[in-house]
């Protein structure tokens, strides 16, 4: 499912070999990652530094419009609301869900759980879709 055509995007591109390699699935009307983060992608101990947390929320949400749609989407505007540290070297679930649409601006939202089912972080964005060149 790499959006990227040559499979280098940092978020998940399997070629990229300091990215994130995030794998998604389809639940329902989901897009659904479990990812364990390392320690390089911590902001101050223990837990993932925000701009990797915000990466994580708009590929997601980016990636539901891709699967669902079949189309690509740019980001028009990212709000994301951090609730609680977002830890790394533990399971974390990284879900998207559809929120609207009008024209071709798709509103998406999405956050970060713990397997405690604690929510670290919550995003709202608006998505353009935009023709492939």
């Amino acid at each position: 499912m790499a959006q990227s055509g040559d499979n280098y995007c940092f978020a998940c591109g399997e070629k990229n070999p300091v990215g994130l390699h995030l794998k998604f699935e389809k639940v329902d009307e989901k897009i659904i990652a479990k990812k364990i983060l390392a320690r390089e992608y911590e902001g101050y101990e223990g837990a993932a530094h925000g701009g990797i947390v915000a990466t994580m929320l708009d590929e997601a949400m980016c990636r539901f419009i891709k699967v669902f749609y079949d189309e690509q989407a740019m980001t028009g505007r990212l709000e994301i609301r951090y609730k609680h540290p977002t830890p790394i070297e533990q399971e974390l679930t990284i879900t998207a869900w559809q929120e609207s649409q009008r024209r071709n601006i798709i509103t998406m939202c999405a956050n970060i759980t713990t397997v405690d089912g604690v929510i670290t972080a919550e995003a709202t964005a608006k998505f353009a879709v935009v023709a492939l060149q």
